[in-house]
């Protein structure tokens, strides 16, 4: 159970992270922390709901 949530954590994050550069931004900018934060919580949650 703990291993898919983690690894939703980290995919969550990760493409989050990255979809700012769609638009030309950078990921390590005010957009891609956020919208990290926002994919680790959307992993977060996918991860819980598999895990059931």
């Amino acid at each position: 159970m703990r291993s898919a949530i983690w690894i939703g954590i980290f995919v969550g994050s990760t493409v989050g992270g990255l979809v700012p550069e769609l638009w030309g931004g950078d990921m390590i900018s005010y957009s891609g922390v956020l919208l990290s934060g926002v994919g680790a919580f959307a992993g977060l949650w996918l991860g819980s709901r598999t895990s059931r």
